[in-house]
Protein backbone atom coordinates (compact mmCIF):
# COMPACT_ATOMS: atom_id res chain seq x y z
CA UNK A 1 0.00 0.00 0.00
CA UNK A 2 1.23 3.06 -1.20
CA UNK A 3 1.54 5.96 1.87
CA UNK A 4 -0.80 8.33 -0.11
CA UNK A 5 -3.54 5.78 -0.22
CA UNK A 6 -3.12 5.38 3.46
CA UNK A 7 -3.31 9.07 4.16
CA UNK A 8 -6.22 9.10 1.98
CA UNK A 9 -7.81 6.05 3.93
CA UNK A 10 -7.03 7.46 7.75
CA UNK A 11 -8.59 11.64 6.64
CA UNK A 12 -11.58 9.63 4.71
CA UNK A 13 -12.11 6.51 7.90
CA UNK A 14 -13.52 9.01 10.09
CA UNK A 15 -16.23 10.50 8.00
CA UNK A 16 -17.26 6.86 6.74
CA UNK A 17 -18.13 6.21 10.59
CA UNK A 18 -19.84 8.81 11.54
CA UNK A 19 -22.08 8.87 8.14
CA UNK A 20 -22.11 5.22 9.11
CA UNK A 21 -23.39 5.48 12.14
CA UNK A 22 -25.58 9.05 11.98
CA UNK A 23 -28.78 9.35 13.51
CA UNK A 24 -30.46 9.18 17.19
CA UNK A 25 -30.44 5.25 17.21
CA UNK A 26 -30.25 3.30 20.83
CA UNK A 27 -28.46 0.30 19.47
CA UNK A 28 -25.82 -0.41 17.31
CA UNK A 29 -27.50 -3.67 15.85
CA UNK A 30 -30.10 -1.59 14.74
CA UNK A 31 -27.85 0.64 12.92
CA UNK A 32 -26.47 -1.99 10.80
CA UNK A 33 -29.22 -3.95 10.12
CA UNK A 34 -31.40 -0.90 8.87
CA UNK A 35 -28.41 -0.01 6.48
CA UNK A 36 -27.95 -3.26 5.33
CA UNK A 37 -32.07 -4.14 4.95
CA UNK A 38 -32.49 -0.57 3.49
CA UNK A 39 -29.78 -1.05 0.96
CA UNK A 40 -31.34 -4.80 0.19
CA UNK A 41 -34.83 -3.44 0.27
CA UNK A 42 -33.81 -1.38 -3.16
CA UNK A 43 -33.76 -4.80 -4.64
CA UNK A 44 -37.23 -6.29 -5.21
CA UNK A 45 -36.21 -9.85 -5.04
CA UNK A 46 -34.99 -10.17 -1.04
CA UNK A 47 -36.38 -11.54 2.10
CA UNK A 48 -34.26 -11.42 4.38
CA UNK A 49 -34.75 -14.86 5.62
CA UNK A 50 -34.23 -16.52 3.01
CA UNK A 51 -30.16 -14.95 3.03
CA UNK A 52 -27.69 -17.98 3.02
CA UNK A 53 -25.20 -16.47 4.75
CA UNK A 54 -27.47 -14.88 7.78
CA UNK A 55 -26.89 -16.97 10.60
CA UNK A 56 -29.72 -19.76 11.42
CA UNK A 57 -29.81 -18.40 15.04
CA UNK A 58 -31.45 -15.43 15.25
CA UNK A 59 -30.61 -11.96 16.99
CA UNK A 60 -30.75 -11.87 19.49
CA UNK A 61 -29.63 -14.42 20.87
CA UNK A 62 -32.31 -17.24 22.79
CA UNK A 63 -31.35 -15.90 26.55
CA UNK A 64 -30.26 -12.62 25.86
CA UNK A 65 -31.40 -9.55 27.68
CA UNK A 66 -33.24 -8.63 24.24
CA UNK A 67 -35.22 -11.01 23.71
CA UNK A 68 -37.90 -10.20 26.78
CA UNK A 69 -40.91 -11.59 24.67
CA UNK A 70 -41.65 -15.18 24.16
CA UNK A 71 -40.18 -16.29 21.05
CA UNK A 72 -42.44 -15.87 18.10
CA UNK A 73 -43.73 -12.63 19.76
CA UNK A 74 -42.61 -9.15 19.17
CA UNK A 75 -40.15 -8.02 21.35
CA UNK A 76 -38.61 -4.89 23.41
CA UNK A 77 -34.79 -3.93 23.34
CA UNK A 78 -32.82 -3.27 26.41
CA UNK A 79 -33.92 -0.11 27.62
CA UNK A 80 -30.30 2.17 28.00
CA UNK A 81 -29.60 4.54 31.08
CA UNK A 82 -30.14 7.91 29.51
CA UNK A 83 -27.06 9.14 27.89
CA UNK A 84 -26.08 5.81 26.51
CA UNK A 85 -26.79 6.19 22.93
CA UNK A 86 -24.81 4.83 19.91
CA UNK A 87 -24.17 8.80 19.40
CA UNK A 88 -22.98 9.03 23.03
CA UNK A 89 -20.99 5.74 22.28
CA UNK A 90 -19.29 7.93 19.72
CA UNK A 91 -18.36 10.89 21.79
CA UNK A 92 -17.04 9.10 24.07
CA UNK A 93 -14.79 6.73 21.93
CA UNK A 94 -13.60 10.88 20.35
CA UNK A 95 -12.90 12.14 23.37
CA UNK A 96 -9.80 10.77 24.15
CA UNK A 97 -10.42 9.63 27.26
CA UNK A 98 -8.07 5.81 28.10
CA UNK A 99 -10.71 2.68 27.43
CA UNK A 100 -7.50 0.29 27.54
CA UNK A 101 -6.29 1.31 31.20
CA UNK A 102 -2.87 0.96 28.96
CA UNK A 103 -1.88 4.82 28.25
CA UNK A 104 -2.08 4.05 24.81
CA UNK A 105 0.74 0.95 24.33
CA UNK A 106 -0.28 -2.33 22.31
CA UNK A 107 0.62 -5.58 23.87
CA UNK A 108 0.69 -8.74 23.16
CA UNK A 109 -1.95 -10.79 25.48
CA UNK A 110 -1.21 -14.38 26.03
CA UNK A 111 -4.02 -16.84 26.79
CA UNK A 112 -3.75 -16.71 30.63
CA UNK A 113 -3.94 -12.91 30.61
CA UNK A 114 -6.82 -12.87 28.71
CA UNK A 115 -8.38 -14.91 31.23
CA UNK A 116 -7.73 -13.04 34.14
CA UNK A 117 -10.19 -9.95 32.89
CA UNK A 118 -13.44 -11.09 33.07
CA UNK A 119 -15.40 -8.92 35.77
CA UNK A 120 -18.08 -6.32 35.50
CA UNK A 121 -15.19 -3.37 35.39
CA UNK A 122 -12.46 -5.38 33.76
CA UNK A 123 -13.69 -6.96 30.90
CA UNK A 124 -11.57 -8.35 27.61
CA UNK A 125 -12.64 -10.55 25.18
CA UNK A 126 -10.38 -11.12 21.54
CA UNK A 127 -12.09 -11.28 18.08
CA UNK A 128 -10.36 -12.12 15.07
CA UNK A 129 -6.96 -12.57 17.22
CA UNK A 130 -7.38 -9.39 18.57
CA UNK A 131 -7.96 -8.06 21.84
CA UNK A 132 -10.00 -5.56 22.93
CA UNK A 133 -10.85 -3.52 26.52
CA UNK A 134 -14.95 -3.59 26.33
CA UNK A 135 -15.38 -2.59 29.92
CA UNK A 136 -16.32 1.05 29.32
CA UNK A 137 -18.95 -0.10 26.57
CA UNK A 138 -20.91 -2.21 29.16
CA UNK A 139 -23.24 0.08 29.58
CA UNK A 140 -23.86 1.16 25.65
CA UNK A 141 -24.14 -2.57 25.16
CA UNK A 142 -27.73 -2.68 23.04
CA UNK A 143 -27.59 -6.44 24.32
CA UNK A 144 -27.03 -6.15 28.26
CA UNK A 145 -24.20 -6.52 30.23
CA UNK A 146 -25.18 -9.95 30.78
CA UNK A 147 -24.55 -10.80 26.77
CA UNK A 148 -21.86 -8.91 27.10
CA UNK A 149 -20.50 -10.44 29.95
CA UNK A 150 -20.27 -14.18 27.61
CA UNK A 151 -17.49 -12.78 26.09
CA UNK A 152 -15.74 -11.38 29.18
CA UNK A 153 -12.02 -13.12 29.20
CA UNK A 154 -12.73 -15.86 26.32
CA UNK A 155 -11.98 -15.91 22.24
CA UNK A 156 -15.67 -14.92 21.71
CA UNK A 157 -15.37 -14.83 18.00
CA UNK A 158 -17.61 -17.72 17.77
CA UNK A 159 -19.91 -16.40 19.55
CA UNK A 160 -19.76 -13.46 17.91
CA UNK A 161 -20.48 -14.74 14.62
CA UNK A 162 -23.53 -16.07 15.47
CA UNK A 163 -25.46 -13.30 15.87
CA UNK A 164 -24.16 -9.66 14.45
CA UNK A 165 -20.88 -10.80 12.34
CA UNK A 166 -21.37 -7.98 10.08
CA UNK A 167 -21.67 -5.29 12.76
CA UNK A 168 -17.80 -3.37 12.24
CA UNK A 169 -16.80 -3.96 15.17
CA UNK A 170 -13.50 -2.62 14.06
CA UNK A 171 -14.09 1.35 14.07
CA UNK A 172 -17.11 0.45 17.00
CA UNK A 173 -13.95 -0.76 19.70
CA UNK A 174 -10.72 0.75 17.85
CA UNK A 175 -10.11 2.98 21.19
CA UNK A 176 -10.71 -0.15 23.33
CA UNK A 177 -8.00 -2.46 21.30
CA UNK A 178 -5.38 -3.59 23.79
CA UNK A 179 -3.40 -5.34 21.25
CA UNK A 180 -3.15 -8.73 20.18
CA UNK A 181 -3.21 -12.49 20.78
CA UNK A 182 0.60 -13.63 20.96
CA UNK A 183 1.39 -17.15 18.84
CA UNK A 184 1.92 -20.29 21.07
CA UNK A 185 4.90 -21.90 20.60
CA UNK A 186 5.32 -25.28 19.74
CA UNK A 187 7.12 -27.41 22.25
CA UNK A 188 8.95 -29.75 19.04
CA UNK A 189 8.32 -26.66 16.14
CA UNK A 190 8.33 -29.03 12.62
CA UNK A 191 8.31 -27.78 9.36
CA UNK A 192 5.00 -27.30 7.58
CA UNK A 193 4.05 -26.95 3.98
CA UNK A 194 2.37 -23.61 4.28
CA UNK A 195 -1.19 -23.01 2.96
CA UNK A 196 -1.93 -21.05 -0.38
CA UNK A 197 -6.15 -21.63 -0.16
CA UNK A 198 -7.53 -18.73 0.93
CA UNK A 199 -10.32 -19.27 4.17
CA UNK A 200 -13.35 -16.70 4.39
CA UNK A 201 -15.99 -16.34 7.03
CA UNK A 202 -18.88 -14.81 5.17
CA UNK A 203 -16.63 -13.28 2.72
CA UNK A 204 -14.09 -12.06 4.86
CA UNK A 205 -10.84 -13.20 4.42
CA UNK A 206 -9.19 -15.10 7.44
CA UNK A 207 -6.04 -12.64 9.20
CA UNK A 208 -2.76 -13.93 8.49
CA UNK A 209 -0.95 -16.45 10.88
CA UNK A 210 0.50 -13.88 13.57
CA UNK A 211 3.91 -13.97 13.70
CA UNK A 212 6.47 -13.74 16.71
CA UNK A 213 7.60 -10.17 17.28
CA UNK A 214 9.02 -7.93 20.59
CA UNK A 215 6.31 -6.66 22.58
CA UNK A 216 6.93 -3.35 21.35
CA UNK A 217 6.54 -4.14 17.96
CA UNK A 218 3.89 -1.76 16.77
CA UNK A 219 0.21 -3.09 15.16
CA UNK A 220 -0.55 -2.13 11.92
CA UNK A 221 -3.24 1.31 12.23
CA UNK A 222 -5.72 0.00 10.21
CA UNK A 223 -6.99 -2.50 7.92
CA UNK A 224 -7.23 -0.87 4.50
CA UNK A 225 -8.40 -4.14 2.27
CA UNK A 226 -12.05 -3.80 1.04
CA UNK A 227 -13.59 -6.88 1.58
CA UNK A 228 -16.90 -8.98 0.70
CA UNK A 229 -19.66 -10.76 1.91
CA UNK A 230 -22.68 -12.54 -0.08
CA UNK A 231 -26.26 -13.58 0.41
CA UNK A 232 -28.67 -15.27 -1.54
CA UNK A 233 -32.32 -15.89 -1.97
CA UNK A 234 -34.30 -18.36 -4.29
CA UNK A 235 -33.94 -16.36 -6.90
CA UNK A 236 -30.85 -14.01 -6.54
CA UNK A 237 -26.91 -14.03 -5.51
CA UNK A 238 -25.73 -10.76 -4.03
CA UNK A 239 -22.45 -9.51 -3.32
CA UNK A 240 -21.82 -7.07 -1.38
CA UNK A 241 -18.08 -5.17 -1.43
CA UNK A 242 -17.21 -2.82 1.57
CA UNK A 243 -14.64 -0.63 -0.06
CA UNK A 244 -13.62 1.43 3.34
CA UNK A 245 -13.67 4.60 2.23
CA UNK A 246 -15.82 6.99 0.40
CA UNK A 247 -16.26 6.67 -3.48
CA UNK A 248 -17.25 9.28 -6.21
CA UNK A 249 -20.62 9.74 -7.25
CA UNK A 250 -19.47 8.59 -10.54
CA UNK A 251 -18.90 5.27 -9.13
CA UNK A 252 -15.96 2.91 -9.41
CA UNK A 253 -17.44 -0.51 -9.63
CA UNK A 254 -16.78 -2.79 -12.91
CA UNK A 255 -18.57 -5.35 -13.41
CA UNK A 256 -18.39 -8.20 -15.75
CA UNK A 257 -20.44 -11.65 -16.42
CA UNK A 258 -19.28 -13.12 -19.07
CA UNK A 259 -20.96 -16.68 -19.32
CA UNK A 260 -20.45 -18.76 -15.98
CA UNK A 261 -17.35 -16.44 -14.90
CA UNK A 262 -18.02 -13.08 -12.23
CA UNK A 263 -15.60 -10.46 -12.29
CA UNK A 264 -15.91 -6.99 -9.83
CA UNK A 265 -12.89 -4.57 -10.01
CA UNK A 266 -13.22 -1.87 -7.36
CA UNK A 267 -10.70 1.03 -8.63
CA UNK A 268 -9.99 2.94 -5.34
CA UNK A 269 -7.57 5.85 -5.99
CA UNK A 270 -4.44 3.88 -7.43
CA UNK A 271 -5.22 0.99 -6.24
CA UNK A 272 -7.74 -1.99 -7.57
CA UNK A 273 -9.36 -4.69 -5.51
CA UNK A 274 -10.79 -7.59 -7.56
CA UNK A 275 -13.34 -10.74 -7.17
CA UNK A 276 -13.51 -12.92 -9.76
CA UNK A 277 -15.02 -16.53 -9.58
CA UNK A 278 -16.65 -19.50 -11.63
CA UNK A 279 -20.00 -19.35 -10.58
CA UNK A 280 -21.33 -22.52 -8.97
CA UNK A 281 -24.48 -22.68 -11.16
CA UNK A 282 -25.63 -20.61 -14.46
CA UNK A 283 -27.80 -17.20 -13.86
CA UNK A 284 -29.34 -14.75 -16.21
CA UNK A 285 -26.78 -12.51 -18.27
CA UNK A 286 -28.05 -9.10 -16.56
CA UNK A 287 -26.42 -7.95 -13.64
CA UNK A 288 -27.73 -5.16 -11.98
CA UNK A 289 -24.76 -2.53 -9.59
CA UNK A 290 -26.05 -0.41 -6.41
CA UNK A 291 -23.87 1.90 -4.29
CA UNK A 292 -23.96 3.69 -1.49
CA UNK A 293 -21.56 6.21 -2.02
CA UNK A 294 -20.93 8.13 1.03
CA UNK A 295 -20.54 4.57 3.28
CA UNK A 296 -18.53 2.96 0.53
CA UNK A 297 -20.39 -0.20 -0.59
CA UNK A 298 -21.58 -1.51 -3.58
CA UNK A 299 -23.81 -4.27 -4.13
CA UNK A 300 -24.24 -6.57 -7.00
CA UNK A 301 -27.04 -9.06 -7.82
CA UNK A 302 -27.37 -11.86 -10.01
CA UNK A 303 -30.61 -13.36 -10.99
CA UNK A 304 -29.99 -17.41 -11.08
CA UNK A 305 -31.37 -19.40 -13.95
CA UNK A 306 -32.76 -22.16 -11.60
CA UNK A 307 -34.37 -21.40 -8.13
CA UNK A 308 -32.37 -23.50 -5.52
CA UNK A 309 -29.86 -23.05 -2.54
CA UNK A 310 -25.95 -22.00 -3.53
CA UNK A 311 -22.91 -23.57 -0.91
CA UNK A 312 -20.40 -20.71 -2.20
CA UNK A 313 -20.72 -18.02 -4.96
CA UNK A 314 -18.30 -20.35 -6.80
CA UNK A 315 -14.98 -21.44 -7.75
CA UNK A 316 -12.03 -18.51 -7.42
CA UNK A 317 -10.30 -17.92 -9.99
CA UNK A 318 -6.67 -16.17 -10.77
CA UNK A 319 -6.26 -13.44 -8.96
CA UNK A 320 -9.46 -13.62 -6.36
CA UNK A 321 -9.73 -11.28 -3.65
CA UNK A 322 -6.65 -9.16 -4.49
CA UNK A 323 -6.03 -5.93 -3.91
CA UNK A 324 -3.11 -4.33 -5.62
CA UNK A 325 -1.92 -0.94 -7.89
CA UNK A 326 -3.59 -0.38 -10.47
CA UNK A 327 -0.96 -0.58 -12.63
CA UNK A 328 -0.25 -3.93 -12.04
CA UNK A 329 -3.58 -5.29 -13.70
CA UNK A 330 -3.77 -6.63 -16.79
CA UNK A 331 -6.45 -5.35 -19.36
CA UNK A 332 -9.69 -7.02 -19.29
CA UNK A 333 -11.76 -6.20 -22.49
CA UNK A 334 -15.45 -6.63 -23.30
CA UNK A 335 -17.24 -6.60 -26.59
CA UNK A 336 -19.65 -3.74 -26.81
CA UNK A 337 -21.88 -2.34 -29.96
CA UNK A 338 -21.93 0.88 -31.23
CA UNK A 339 -25.74 2.20 -30.83
CA UNK A 340 -24.97 5.85 -31.92
CA UNK A 341 -23.21 8.77 -33.31
CA UNK A 342 -23.86 12.31 -32.75
CA UNK A 343 -21.90 15.16 -34.31
CA UNK A 344 -20.07 17.36 -32.10
CA UNK A 345 -18.06 19.44 -35.02
CA UNK A 346 -17.60 19.37 -38.37
CA UNK A 347 -14.77 16.40 -37.54
CA UNK A 348 -15.38 15.29 -34.30
CA UNK A 349 -18.36 12.92 -32.62
CA UNK A 350 -19.54 11.39 -29.85
CA UNK A 351 -20.02 8.06 -30.32
CA UNK A 352 -22.14 6.27 -27.75
CA UNK A 353 -20.76 2.32 -27.09
CA UNK A 354 -23.46 -0.21 -25.33
CA UNK A 355 -22.26 -2.46 -22.92
CA UNK A 356 -23.17 -6.29 -23.06
CA UNK A 357 -25.98 -7.00 -20.64
CA UNK A 358 -23.43 -8.87 -18.27
CA UNK A 359 -21.49 -5.74 -17.50
CA UNK A 360 -21.85 -2.41 -15.54
CA UNK A 361 -17.99 -0.15 -15.75
CA UNK A 362 -18.42 2.86 -13.64
CA UNK A 363 -15.25 5.13 -14.96
CA UNK A 364 -13.94 7.31 -12.42
CA UNK A 365 -13.16 10.48 -13.65
CA UNK A 366 -10.37 11.48 -15.44
CA UNK A 367 -9.53 7.81 -16.26
CA UNK A 368 -9.25 6.82 -19.48
CA UNK A 369 -10.80 3.34 -21.94
CA UNK A 370 -8.59 1.54 -24.49
CA UNK A 371 -10.72 1.25 -27.82
CA UNK A 372 -10.21 -2.22 -29.82
CA UNK A 373 -11.27 -2.75 -33.51
CA UNK A 374 -9.53 -4.46 -36.19
CA UNK A 375 -8.67 -3.22 -39.09
CA UNK A 376 -7.74 -4.88 -42.50
CA UNK A 377 -7.20 -7.99 -39.95
CA UNK A 378 -5.37 -6.26 -37.44
CA UNK A 379 -6.19 -4.92 -34.05
CA UNK A 380 -5.61 -1.61 -33.66
CA UNK A 381 -5.67 -0.19 -29.99
CA UNK A 382 -5.95 3.49 -28.84
CA UNK A 383 -7.10 5.00 -25.64
CA UNK A 384 -9.55 7.59 -25.06
CA UNK A 385 -11.40 9.62 -22.24
CA UNK A 386 -15.18 8.75 -21.95
CA UNK A 387 -17.07 11.79 -21.43
CA UNK A 388 -20.73 12.08 -20.46
CA UNK A 389 -23.46 12.32 -23.29
CA UNK A 390 -23.47 16.29 -22.42
CA UNK A 391 -21.35 18.44 -20.56
CA UNK A 392 -24.00 18.94 -17.52
CA UNK A 393 -26.17 15.62 -18.26
CA UNK A 394 -29.54 14.90 -16.13
CA UNK A 395 -29.46 12.87 -13.34
CA UNK A 396 -29.06 9.18 -14.05
CA UNK A 397 -30.24 6.51 -11.82
CA UNK A 398 -28.30 3.85 -9.96
CA UNK A 399 -29.79 1.11 -12.37
CA UNK A 400 -28.53 3.16 -15.52
CA UNK A 401 -24.74 4.25 -14.57
CA UNK A 402 -22.20 2.21 -16.15
CA UNK A 403 -24.49 1.00 -19.15
CA UNK A 404 -23.11 2.63 -21.84
CA UNK A 405 -19.40 4.47 -22.70
CA UNK A 406 -19.46 8.00 -24.64
CA UNK A 407 -16.39 8.50 -26.66
CA UNK A 408 -15.20 11.84 -27.82
CA UNK A 409 -13.46 11.07 -31.58
CA UNK A 410 -12.02 13.54 -33.71
CA UNK A 411 -11.87 11.87 -36.90
CA UNK A 412 -8.47 12.23 -38.74
CA UNK A 413 -8.36 11.68 -42.51
CA UNK A 414 -5.38 9.55 -42.32
CA UNK A 415 -5.63 7.73 -38.81
CA UNK A 416 -6.53 4.38 -39.29
CA UNK A 417 -8.82 3.44 -36.28
CA UNK A 418 -10.74 6.76 -36.46
CA UNK A 419 -11.24 6.37 -40.23
CA UNK A 420 -12.58 3.17 -39.77
CA UNK A 421 -14.83 4.37 -36.76
CA UNK A 422 -16.17 6.96 -38.92
CA UNK A 423 -17.47 4.29 -41.65
CA UNK A 424 -18.34 1.92 -38.70
CA UNK A 425 -22.10 0.99 -39.26
CA UNK A 426 -24.75 1.34 -35.93
CA UNK A 427 -24.57 -2.03 -34.33
CA UNK A 428 -21.20 -2.80 -35.37
CA UNK A 429 -18.86 -4.55 -32.31
CA UNK A 430 -16.20 -2.65 -30.84
CA UNK A 431 -13.88 -4.32 -27.75
CA UNK A 432 -13.45 -1.81 -24.59
CA UNK A 433 -10.83 -2.32 -22.40
CA UNK A 434 -10.14 -0.69 -19.10
CA UNK A 435 -10.51 1.64 -17.44
CA UNK A 436 -7.09 3.17 -16.39
CA UNK A 437 -4.94 6.10 -15.55
CA UNK A 438 -3.26 7.51 -12.78
CA UNK A 439 -5.88 10.85 -11.80
CA UNK A 440 -7.22 10.01 -8.24
CA UNK A 441 -9.58 12.46 -5.96
CA UNK A 442 -6.76 13.16 -3.42
CA UNK A 443 -5.18 15.60 -6.52
CA UNK A 444 -8.27 18.02 -5.41
CA UNK A 445 -8.27 17.80 -1.80
CA UNK A 446 -9.15 21.19 -0.43
CA UNK A 447 -8.69 22.34 -4.02
CA UNK A 448 -9.75 26.11 -4.05
CA UNK A 449 -9.12 27.34 -7.61
CA UNK A 450 -9.16 24.42 -10.56
CA UNK A 451 -7.39 25.91 -13.56
CA UNK A 452 -7.53 23.53 -16.92
CA UNK A 453 -5.28 24.04 -20.05
CA UNK A 454 -6.74 21.87 -22.68
CA UNK A 455 -5.97 21.86 -26.53
CA UNK A 456 -8.41 20.15 -29.01
CA UNK A 457 -9.69 17.05 -28.16
CA UNK A 458 -7.61 17.30 -24.98
CA UNK A 459 -10.50 18.90 -23.71
CA UNK A 460 -12.29 15.34 -23.00
CA UNK A 461 -11.03 14.74 -19.63
CA UNK A 462 -11.83 18.29 -18.70
CA UNK A 463 -15.33 17.96 -19.64
CA UNK A 464 -16.34 15.36 -16.63
CA UNK A 465 -13.93 17.10 -14.34
CA UNK A 466 -15.99 20.32 -14.93
CA UNK A 467 -19.05 18.37 -13.73
CA UNK A 468 -16.84 17.24 -11.16
CA UNK A 469 -16.10 20.39 -9.72
CA UNK A 470 -19.29 22.36 -9.72
CA UNK A 471 -20.92 19.38 -8.33
CA UNK A 472 -19.35 18.12 -5.74
CA UNK A 473 -16.81 19.68 -4.50
CA UNK A 474 -17.61 22.65 -2.48
CA UNK A 475 -14.00 23.80 -1.40
CA UNK A 476 -13.52 24.72 -5.12
CA UNK A 477 -14.63 28.50 -5.07
CA UNK A 478 -12.96 29.06 -8.57
CA UNK A 479 -13.42 26.43 -12.00
CA UNK A 480 -11.21 28.04 -15.02
CA UNK A 481 -10.87 26.35 -18.30
CA UNK A 482 -8.56 28.16 -21.53
CA UNK A 483 -8.77 26.01 -24.35
CA UNK A 484 -6.96 26.41 -27.36
CA UNK A 485 -7.81 25.27 -30.83
CA UNK A 486 -6.73 26.38 -34.38
CA UNK A 487 -10.19 27.81 -35.75
CA UNK A 488 -13.46 28.83 -34.63
CA UNK A 489 -15.55 25.48 -36.07
CA UNK A 490 -12.91 23.13 -34.06
CA UNK A 491 -13.94 24.12 -30.26
CA UNK A 492 -15.76 21.36 -28.39
CA UNK A 493 -19.24 21.74 -26.83
CA UNK A 494 -19.29 25.71 -27.78
CA UNK A 495 -22.85 26.55 -26.58
CA UNK A 496 -22.93 24.03 -23.69
CA UNK A 497 -19.62 25.69 -22.08
CA UNK A 498 -21.32 29.41 -23.08
CA UNK A 499 -24.51 28.09 -21.70
CA UNK A 500 -22.86 26.81 -18.55
CA UNK A 501 -20.65 29.91 -17.83
CA UNK A 502 -23.66 32.37 -17.80
CA UNK A 503 -25.42 29.71 -15.54
CA UNK A 504 -22.43 29.25 -12.81
CA UNK A 505 -20.92 31.98 -11.58
CA UNK A 506 -17.86 29.80 -10.06
CA UNK A 507 -17.03 28.52 -14.28
CA UNK A 508 -15.86 30.63 -16.83
CA UNK A 509 -13.72 29.30 -20.26
CA UNK A 510 -11.46 31.27 -22.26
CA UNK A 511 -11.48 30.48 -26.45
CA UNK A 512 -7.84 31.00 -27.60
CA UNK A 513 -7.47 30.44 -31.46
CA UNK A 514 -4.28 30.17 -33.52
CA UNK A 515 -6.48 30.72 -36.85
CA UNK A 516 -8.87 32.82 -36.12
CA UNK A 517 -11.13 34.57 -38.55
CA UNK A 518 -11.41 38.45 -39.06
CA UNK A 519 -14.43 38.25 -37.24
CA UNK A 520 -13.07 36.43 -33.90
CA UNK A 521 -13.18 39.00 -31.10
CA UNK A 522 -11.23 36.47 -28.71
CA UNK A 523 -8.15 36.28 -27.71
CA UNK A 524 -5.73 34.97 -30.56
CA UNK A 525 -2.54 33.36 -30.93
CA UNK A 526 -0.79 30.48 -28.48
CA UNK A 527 0.29 29.08 -25.57
CA UNK A 528 3.00 31.43 -23.47
CA UNK A 529 3.52 33.27 -20.72
CA UNK A 530 2.10 36.08 -21.18
CA UNK A 531 -0.73 34.24 -22.32
CA UNK A 532 -1.12 32.54 -18.60
CA UNK A 533 -0.10 35.25 -16.27
CA UNK A 534 -3.56 36.66 -15.79
CA UNK A 535 -5.50 33.42 -16.58
CA UNK A 536 -3.23 31.69 -13.60
CA UNK A 537 -4.38 33.74 -10.34
CA UNK A 538 -3.58 32.83 -6.97
CA UNK A 539 -5.73 35.08 -4.14
CA UNK A 540 -4.41 34.62 -0.64
CA UNK A 541 -5.07 31.80 1.12
CA UNK A 542 -5.77 29.41 -1.52
CA UNK A 543 -4.52 26.60 -3.17
CA UNK A 544 -4.37 25.65 -7.08
CA UNK A 545 -4.41 22.76 -9.30
CA UNK A 546 -3.46 23.01 -12.78
CA UNK A 547 -4.94 20.04 -15.07
CA UNK A 548 -3.67 20.04 -18.43
CA UNK A 549 -4.01 17.93 -21.58
CA UNK A 550 -3.38 18.05 -25.42
CA UNK A 551 -0.93 16.87 -27.61
CA UNK A 552 2.48 16.24 -26.77
CA UNK A 553 4.11 19.09 -27.47
CA UNK A 554 1.22 21.05 -26.22
CA UNK A 555 1.52 19.64 -23.06
CA UNK A 556 5.02 19.96 -22.77
CA UNK A 557 5.17 23.32 -22.93
CA UNK A 558 2.40 23.73 -20.68
CA UNK A 559 4.06 22.17 -18.22
CA UNK A 560 6.85 24.18 -19.03
CA UNK A 561 5.39 27.60 -18.36
CA UNK A 562 3.13 26.77 -15.31
CA UNK A 563 6.60 25.73 -13.82
CA UNK A 564 7.83 29.35 -14.87
CA UNK A 565 5.11 30.85 -13.12
CA UNK A 566 6.04 29.04 -9.53
CA UNK A 567 3.73 26.53 -9.27
CA UNK A 568 4.96 23.40 -7.68
CA UNK A 569 5.04 19.41 -9.13
CA UNK A 570 2.11 18.93 -6.40
CA UNK A 571 -0.04 21.94 -8.27
CA UNK A 572 -0.08 20.14 -11.66
CA UNK A 573 -1.57 17.40 -13.16
CA UNK A 574 -1.14 16.35 -16.92
CA UNK A 575 -3.34 14.17 -18.58
CA UNK A 576 -1.92 11.31 -20.48
CA UNK A 577 -3.01 8.01 -22.44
Amino acid sequence: MVKEDEEDFEEEEEEDYRVENRGNISTVFSVISSVLSGFVRNWACFRASEMLNVPSQSFPSVGSQQRVSPAGQSRNKVALKPGHSLLDWIRLAKSGRDLTGLRGRLIEVTEDELKKHNTRNDCWTCIRGMVYNVSAYMDFHPGGEAELMRAAGIDSTELFDQVHRWVNYESMLKECLVGRMAVKLSPAPQAQTEKTESTHVNGLSAPPPLRLEPLSAPLPAKDLRPRYDWFQTDATVNIVVYTKRKIPSSGCAVVDLQGDTLRVEMLLGKMSYLLYWRLSSEVQESVDVQAAHSVGKVQVCLRKSVKDKWTKVGQPLELHDTFTQCKDRGLFYRECVLVSKTEVTHDTQVLRLQLPPGSRMQVPVGRHVYLKASVQGTDVVKPYTPVDQTLIPPAQSSAEMGSDVHLMIKVYPDGVLTSHLANLPIGAALSVGGPEGSFTMRVLRDVTHLYMLAAGTGFTPMARLIRLALQDITSIRKTRLMFFNRQERDILWRSQLDDLCGKEERFAVECVLSEPADSWEGRRGRIDVCVLQNFLERPEHSKCLVCVCGPTGFTELAVQLVRQLDFSEEEIHCFQG
